[in-house]
């Protein structure tokens, strides 16, 4: 059974730095693909990025993402991480990595890697506030 659990979120000034940890265990398959999700209050929860164990097509998402997060790996594989620059206003929610476990071939280069009901499992999410 996939296990997660987030980490690194906290309070930070507009323009400041976070970086979020994944911590992921559990899979039943050599090939599974981390996502990152966001969600703030009222709102459906929007994709951020995927990657997968293999590094078939990390990806994230369009617009005001782009060019400011990047998501990595440690060697072992076990952690994945989402490393958060100029945080801006519109920037706060809370985070939540996913995984898939035992997607199709290139599922983070497709449009699937964007729907959470392709992922199996969850965490259970950390907080990122923006306040000056």
């Amino acid at each position: 059974q996939v296990q997660l659990e987030e980490s690194g979120g906290g309070l930070v000034q507009p323009g400041g730095s976070l970086r979020l940890s994944c911590a992921a265990s559990g899979f039943a398959s050599e090939y599974y693909a981390i996502g990152w999700f966001r969600q703030t209050p009222g709102k459906e929860r929007e994709w951020v990025s995927c990657m997968s164990s293999r590094n078939d097509g990390t990806s994230y998402a369009s617009g005001s993402i782009r060019g400011r997060f990047t998501v990595s790996r440690d060697n072992a594989g076990n952690t994945v991480f989402l490393e958060m620059n100029n945080l801006q206003l519109d920037t706060p929610a809370v985070y939540y990595c996913a995984a898939a476990d035992g997607p199709s071939h290139y599922f983070c280069s497709g449009f699937l890697a964007r729907l959470p009901a392709e992922y199996d499992a969850w965490g259970r999410g950390t907080q990122v506030t923006v306040s000056s």
